[in-house]
């Protein structure tokens, strides 16, 4: 353990980028790091991957993104290497995960590079006393020239709670973290809807949290470093959410949040091709009950989709305050 509230960084071991394309500097076909052209990048909780290992696996393969981004593994890093390791590199990924067992935990998969790996977030808060062990909650590393990083937001449980008060210490450690926001990607499930047109009915959440000004305020403080939310960017007017509660069959309704959110610096937000909420993974059997959100870097090679795919068939309507 280092000095308070930093966690050592994990170093990526050799056997981890066998048969990935990022090899010593280089990338597949001799670019060098760092002029990577298009990729594509997604966020996705999976909430447990060894729950959600029947249908991560094809998703990779269908979707084939090139960094990918999770939240709530819900494994130790041993687990994950076994679960994952030689799956990942047969499909040419790098990986790094910072674990916590059965809660937390976050992970980056990259096909484009996996650099200066770190685990934690500088000076992060600890709870429930500074003297606890750090959640594993964040995940940073430098992916085809971009500084990427894998985020899971505590929820902060109730404004009343000491909890609450922890998140936005987290938050504003997490924005301190970003040394260089024109080139970095913040992805992950932020457990903030950013406005009011992010949620199905604010008027259930007005004494919860995700929605209160404290949480969007330390939104907007880290996206005013110059993050872009590329969603609302592309699709400034439409319905959009990125989790749908299990219960009362709100899926199928589309009554949901959007609370998983990919914000990019200005190197990232200009090369913007295409961005979509993958709502399939979310469909069929033993979902997670977040969707994945790609981005298209520089070409879209599905086109431009979205911003729902495939859009809901039957959506309840929109309840406004």
């Amino acid at each position: 353990m280092g000095p308070r509230g930093r966690v050592p960084e994990r170093r990526i071991r050799r056997t981890e980028m066998r048969n990935s394309p990022y090899q010593d500097g280089q990338l597949a076909g001799g670019r060098a790091a760092g002029s990577v052209g298009r990729v594509r990048v997604a966020t996705w909780n999976v909430n447990s991957v060894a729950a959600r290992l029947p249908r991560l696996l094809p998703w990779l393969d269908e979707r084939a993104p090139d960094v990918v981004c999770l939240q709530e593994t819900k494994l130790s890093d041993e687990a994950f290497a076994e679960a994952l390791a030689q799956p990942l590199a047969e499909r040419g990924y790098a990986y790094a995960h910072y674990g916590q067992g059965q809660w937390n935990g976050v992970g980056l998969l990259s096909r484009v590079g996996l650099d200066d790996v770190q685990r934690g977030l500088p000076d992060e808060p600890r709870f429930p006393t500074p003297e606890a062990p750090a959640d594993a909650r964040a995940l940073s590393a430098t992916c085809g020239g971009l500084r990427v990083t894998s985020v899971y937001v505590p929820n902060g449980r109730s404004p009343d709670d000491p909890h609450y008060a922890f998140k936005l210490e987290w938050l504003a450690a997490l924005r301190a973290s970003v040394a260089d926001p024109a080139t970095s990607i913040v992805a992950g499930d932020m457990n903030i809807a950013p406005t009011d047109d992010d949620v199905w009915d604010p008027a259930l959440f007005v004494t919860s949290t995700h929605v209160t000004p404290a949480e969007r305020k330390a939104l907007a403080e880290l996206t005013g470093l110059g993050l872009h939310d590329v969603v609302r960017d592309r699709w400034p007017d439409r319905r959009v959410f990125t989790y749908w509660d299990y219960r009362a069959g709100r899926f199928h309704q589309d009554l949901g949040m959007r609370i998983d959110l990919v914000l990019a610096g200005a190197d990232p937000a200009g090369r913007v091709a295409a961005v979509w909420i993958d709502r399939k993974a979310r469909k069929g059997k033993a979902p997670s009950d977040h969707a994945p959100v790609i981005v298209d870097l520089d070409t879209a090679p599905d086109g431009d989709l979205g911003p729902v795919v495939p859009p809901p068939s039957a959506p309840a309507p929109v309840r406004r305050r």
